[in-house]
């Protein structure tokens, strides 16, 4: 009776340690991303590595995906999209990742789309441009909103105050060449009229040029900027040393609260489209983002100890959406995992609601951007 009650204690054991080892040994989830943390981006890298690093470790202690823990394997392209090429092949071909959640440009991500579009492997952009998603490509999502939308926000909000005669300023980058391609098409169709459009480059430290131009334009009501980085804030400042006070517009590329110190008393006034997440406190009780942003935005400022901006939010969202579609697939098969992100339906994230389709790889429409306009060196909700 001895020998047969400590045989069962023994196998009982046995097996309780040969389930913690096998739990062990189960091999991660692996999470690749290639981010410009360093570089002319870095106000989009930085927080986007950051978000991804803090919620790895987060859902990691919680219990993981799937029974097994997350990997994020990372590099740094530095805002440089052949560098964002090779470290996508790596992550292919030597890291075997199951997902890809980054670039951060729109540079980056179009020259990793190829890669991930051969390889088959899900692919969810942090960039902005609409050209990353349209033409819908079987293997890439995208978190935040669009170019297009970008455009489309800033001429209503413009028509809305009865500004028809528009100066458009875009930066020569991927995102700033797409927006301006798209707020060109669109301004026809809106009954804007295009009555100055000026370009500037990403290293460019002084826009007084171009805006000397738009000054001089016939008629000009207002001013639309298309970029990101220090660029838009350069642009702040030349337009208040010019002592200009047409209305100035800025795209969604500068939603963050660095913009509004790169750009001190000059961006008094400024207006864009952005997410939720810059006027989280602001939200009424009831809307259904106030959790999630307010959540996020306490969580990484107690872990950081800084001001959170929309491109960590959209790195939150994309790992959110990528973990959801691994347990909705109930495995990391690479298919499944890309139909059950397109499967994506009514997602709530810092973003605003993402349902997609096959048609929609990016699940968000105008509802999810809100015109906000600085004042006193804070973001509110543009009346």
């Amino acid at each position: 009776m001895v020998k047969h009650s400590l045989l069962k204690i023994a196998t009982t054991a046995a097996v309780a340690v040969g389930v913690s080892l096998s739990a062990f040994a189960a091999d991660p989830i692996k999470i690749g991303s290639v981010l410009s943390v360093t570089g002319g981006a870095a106000f989009l890298g930085d927080p986007e590595l950051k978000t991804l690093q803090l919620y790895v470790e987060k859902i990691n202690k919680e219990g993981g995906v799937l029974g097994r823990q997350l990997q994020l394997v990372h590099y740094d392209d530095a805002g440089d999209a052949s560098k964002a090429n090779g470290f996508a092949k790596r992550l292919i071909d030597d890291d075997k990742v199951d997902i890809i959640v980054g670039g951060s440009t729109t540079g980056s991500t179009m020259s990793m789309v190829p890669l991930v579009e051969k390889a088959e492997i899900p692919f969810i952009s942090l960039a902005g441009a609409v050209v990353i998603v349209e033409p819908v490509k079987k293997w890439v999502f995208k978190t935040p909103h669009t170019d297009r939308m970008a455009a489309e926000k800033v001429f209503t909000d413009m028509k809305a105050r009865n500004l028809t005669k528009v100066a458009l300023l875009a930066e020569t980058s991927g995102f700033g060449m797409s927006g301006k391609k798209e707020t060109e098409a669109l301004a026809g169709k809106m009954g804007i009229t295009l009555v100055a459009n000026e370009t500037y480059g990403p290293k460019d430290t002084d826009m007084t040029p171009q805006l000397t131009k738009i000054k001089g334009a016939a008629g000009v009501q207002a001013i639309f900027v298309f970029g990101f980085g220090q660029g838009p804030a350069l642009v702040n400042k030349s337009y208040k040393q010019l002592g200009l006070s047409l209305p100035l517009y800025h795209a969604h590329g500068v939603a963050s609260e660095e913009f509004i110190k790169l750009s001190g008393p000059a961006a008094e006034g400024v207006r864009l489209p952005a997410a939720a997440l810059l006027v989280a406190g602001k939200l009424a009780a009831n809307d259904p983002q106030k959790p999630v942003v307010t959540g996020y935005r306490k969580t990484y400022g107690d872990r950081y100890k800084e001001d959170v901006s929309t491109f960590g939010g959209h790195a939150y969202d994309g790992l959110m959406m990528a973990v959801e579609a691994f347990k909705r697939a109930g495995s990391t098969d690479k298919a499944k995992v890309r139909d059950a992100i397109e499967a994506t339906k009514g997602y709530i994230g810092t973003g605003g609601k993402v349902t997609m389709s096959p048609t929609d790889h990016m699940g968000l429409d105008q509802s999810a951007f809100i015109m906000l306009e600085i004042k006193n060196g804070d973001w509110t909700i543009a009346k």
